[in-house]
């Protein structure tokens, strides 16, 4: 899940970047209206938590923005005023959730992940594949009815695969879904995540590799890659 934190507080940008990468999404940070609409331009998201009094662009503005686009992300608005009339006009600008400052950062994190399910892209609850069912809400993955213990970053791998099956995902889609901009593109941290996962997953593998096109998730019974 790619997530784009439009705030102009930087020490709260930080903040929410921080905790929503804790729980393994991929987050972006613009500081204003206008890089907002740069970074909407480069990648896709799922959900941006947008900031509604914005610099260079009015969170307003940008809402609207974000609501005209043919693959709209879900939009999440916050502000410091929380009235029931500022919700109401919120929501009127085509925002999809409202939350008013100051918040407690556990709801913030349910409300991204429902958002996240109400997309109209967003695949099922649960994902299955392979002997895989993996709960993003639960934070659950089994393999085979076996209780898997995987890192936050390996979770969110899992998912991605799991999602895109039983197409293959490059190490660009990767490092766009898992990780976030601020990854370096040559990094190696695709492959060694992935080592990790296998060995996690155990026999006989599931991830299979095609060389120069990427992984996917496909049964065992099924392989014809390496």
């Amino acid at each position: 899940m790619r997530i784009l934190v439009v705030e102009d507080a930087r020490s709260l940008a930080d903040v929410l970047a921080e905790g929503l990468r804790d729980q393994g999404m991929a987050v972006d940070i613009a500081h204003d209206g206008v890089a907002a609409v740069a970074k909407l331009d480069l990648n896709p998201y799922d959900v941006i938590v947008l900031d509604r009094d914005l610099p260079g662009i009015h969170g307003d503005t940008l809402c609207q923005m974000i609501t005209e686009r043919e693959d709209r992300a879900m939009v999440l608005m916050l502000t410091a005023a929380g009235s029931p009339g500022d919700r109401v006009s919120g929501l009127t600008l085509g925002a999809d959730d409202y939350l008013a400052k100051p918040f407690h950062f556990p709801e913030l994190i349910l409300r991204v992940r429902a958002l996240a399910r109400r997309r109209p892209t967003a695949r099922a609850r649960t994902l299955r594949g392979a002997g895989i069912e993996l709960d993003p809400a639960r934070r659950t993955a089994t393999r085979d009815g076996r209780q898997l213990d995987l890192s936050v970053k390996e979770f969110a791998l899992l998912e991605a695969l799991l999602q895109a099956s039983p197409d293959y995902l490059s190490t660009e889609n990767l490092l766009e879904q898992v990780w976030d901009e601020n990854t370096n593109p040559f990094t190696n941290t695709v492959t060694v995540t992935i080592g990790r996962l296998r060995r996690k997953l155990g026999k006989p593998a599931i991830i299979t590799t095609s060389h120069g096109v990427g992984y996917r998730i496909a049964d065992p019974a099924d392989h014809s890659d390496s």
